[in-house]
């Protein structure tokens, strides 16, 4: 089980006939937090036309958008397309619009959204959170190599590594990979690893896919 969100806050602007689009976009975990998001940028653009919005959570399966006095279905549902299309969750993307003077006409204004939650999606830094087991053990040096050999091959994140009298690790391996690892560890160290485990965790192997 995975899903994709995003690392941290990102803000960039384009101008589409004299209309300013400024769109930030924000890792959100509940309907509360993508409120005061949504709030907060509100209130730092108090002086723009619309501040068009849409969220998508993985609490509860909520998405929710809004056109911000925009024709109906020309800012808010763009900007919930592209979020969903790129397959990311507990994302909230708001993108604010200082109007011009030249009217862009609805085909125009989806267009100019649709744009501006595209940059967001691909400025932002990707996560790919997957549920995960925390496997601590110590190991003999004689073991050492062929257990840092084995590691590599699960994709593992290493969170600890210390040496001492013996090698003492800590790692963390997709759920669906973890019985197979310790089964090799185990076999590796002919049954001389003392294996510990924490599950129902979750982390970024965004770079380990």
């Amino acid at each position: 089980m995975s899903y994709t969100t995003i690392y941290e806050y990102a803000t960039d602007s384009f101008t589409e006939k004299k209309s300013e689009f400024i769109w930030h976009i924000c890792p959100v975990k509940t309907q509360e937090e993508a409120v005061r998001f949504i709030e907060y940028i509100k209130g730092q653009h108090r002086k723009a036309r619309h501040n068009v919005y849409a969220y998508v959570l993985r609490d509860g399966n909520a998405s929710r958008y809004s056109d911000d006095g925009e024709p109906q279905g020309t800012g808010g549902v763009p900007v919930l397309d592209v979020i969903n299309k790129a397959g990311l969750t507990d994302v909230c993307v708001v993108v604010t619009r200082y109007f011009g003077g030249v009217l862009l006409g609805a085909s125009g204004l989806v267009r100019a959204y649709s744009q501006a939650c595209s940059l967001a999606v691909s400025a932002a830094k990707k996560m790919v959170m997957c549920e995960c087991s925390r496997l601590s053990f110590s190991c003999d040096y004689t073991f050492y190599g062929k257990v840092s050999y084995l590691l590599p091959e699960y994709g593992v994140i290493n969170e600890k590594e210390d040496f001492a009298d013996t090698v003492n690790m800590a790692v963390l391996v997709r759920a669906e990979r973890a019985d197979d690892l310790k089964k090799k560890l185990t076999d590796v160290s002919g049954g001389q690893l003392q294996l510990l485990e924490d599950t129902d965790l979750w982390a970024d192997f965004a770079d380990k896919l």
